[in-house]
């Protein structure tokens, strides 16, 4: 086969993109999660049908904050929502066409949210109503599932007639998802409260949604500093981790603007974090210390600074990568899970809040901080203080990855740069003497 010259750099264009493309979809900490949505055809209506759309959440660490999730779709010919139960559509759009009964969203690209708690009894349904919030299947699996009820209208009214929506799009609090078109599957099947009755849905498709980078913050969102029991340096988060200072990107502690905004928990106008300025601009620094040394087991503490003024960070996720993580022998007021997708031997794990206690990261301030301490059993074979061993290789906060020091930058054990000065004081004195023997 004879190439021209033009095959070659348009044959590495896709392969480049194709290689991105799955590199964007897939996590290795957590190689099979995702949320998919299950859309199940209930019944028929004169003009459409009734379903209940089922969103849940396969992710071991990701989970969606408040404000919550917004879902959207593209319909496949003119059809409207008549009504909706457990959520609403963010807009109605032109219904002038209907006289009478007006439909609940006439858009042709329908954009839907959460109801939130409290509303009233006769417009709920099972699991909706949590303000959108969704938690990860690893920290609390009962609240990994939402759903709504949609009347649809000017749609078909049998298998053969109804087309599927399409274009579906997943988004979260700074974050988003790409998702899959949908695609048929066997109809749900439905047991009876009393489990003596199985029924089924008229039909059923789903939508499958996955962690997407590229829909995500362009910088990191998160930084990590470190210190040591033997090296009293403290390794602060790299400068500009999250970006850096400008003139509108910060405010400093004690000024009008915090007190004008804090504990009201809303978004800024723009949209913007409303940030306290640091060197790192991080709205999250998470700081591991190396405590104490014990003859089998070594102590590590754990903080979580929220640098926000404006969010509390709900249901939040700390995962950690560090070799002896397969030796937790005991974690104070975290809840830890490990993850272990393919190591027999489990180098990463989860940590979240208790429910209730400290489940929520306050915004910055006062309680803008949670910590923890863990207590690890030596493996003889590879624990060391040498070359920063002791600090983790990654960490993530609410999935999201964040900027590490270098390594040179870590807190070096003194008894290395002790037996440097040793050496080098010894070769002076040799010189000094060598020189007054010719003097």
């Amino acid at each position: 086969m004879v190439f021209n010259r033009y095959a070659y750099p348009l044959l590495s264009a896709i392969v480049i993109v194709m290689i991105f493309s799955h590199a964007v979809a897939f996590d290795p900490l957590d190689p099979t999660g995702n949320i998919t949505i299950k859309w199940d055809v209930m019944s028929w209506t004169p003009d459409g049908y009734v379903a209940v759309v089922t969103m849940t959440n396969f992710q071991m660490y990701r989970h969606i904050m408040s404000p919550g999730w917004t879902f959207g779709w593209t319909w496949s010919k003119k059809e409207v929502i008549w009504g909706m139960v457990g959520a609403q559509a963010t807009e109605q759009g032109d219904c002038s066409k209907f006289k009478g009964n007006i439909p609940h969203c006439c858009k042709k690209n329908p954009t839907v949210v959460d109801l939130l708690p409290g509303v009233p009894y006769n417009q709920q349904i099972a699991n909706c109503c949590k303000g959108g919030v969704l938690a990860s299947r690893g920290q609390d699996p009962s609240a990994a599932v939402s759903s709504f009820q949609v009347s649809v209208g000017l749609a078909g009214t049998s298998n053969k007639t109804v087309r599927l929506p399409k274009n579906f799009t997943l988004l979260g609090p700074g974050r988003g998802y790409t998702c899959s078109q949908a695609k048929p599957v066997p109809p749900t099947i439905f047991m009876s409260a009393d489990g003596r009755r199985r029924t089924q849905a008229m039909m059923t498709w789903n939508v499958t949604c996955t962690y997407s980078q590229i829909l995500a913050s362009k910088n990191p969102t998160c930084c990590v500093s470190l210190s040591s029991f033997y090296n009293s340096t403290i390794t602060p988060c790299p400068s500009c981790s999250c970006g850096c200072q400008n003139n509108n990107s910060c405010v400093t502690s004690g000024s009008e603007t915090i007190r004008s905004v804090v504990g009201t928990n809303k978004p800024a106008i723009n949209k913007a974090p409303l940030l306290q300025c640091t060197q790192h601009m991080c709205p999250i620094r998470v700081h591991w210390h190396v405590k104490l040394n014990y003859k089998e087991y070594w102590r590590v503490k754990i903080s979580i600074t929220n640098f926000n003024y404006q969010v509390n960070y709900t249901k939040w996720t700390l995962v950690v990568q560090h070799p002896n993580l397969n030796n937790v022998t005991e974690v104070f007021s975290f809840a830890y899970k490990p993850l272990a997708p393919y190591k027999s031997t489990n180098d990463s794990g989860m940590f979240y809040g208790l429910k209730f206690f400290n489940d929520v990261l306050m915004e910055a301030g006062e309680d803008g901080n949670i910590q923890s301490e863990l207590i690890l059993k030596k493996d003889i074979e590879t624990f060391t203080f040498k070359q920063g061993w002791a600090f983790p290789r990654n960490i993530y906060f609410n999935g999201e990855e964040c900027k590490m020091p270098l390594p040179e930058d870590y807190p070096y054990l003194p008894n290395s740069a002790h037996s440097n000065q040793i050496v080098s004081l010894t070769l002076a004195v040799f010189l000094l003497l060598t020189l007054l023997a010719f003097w």
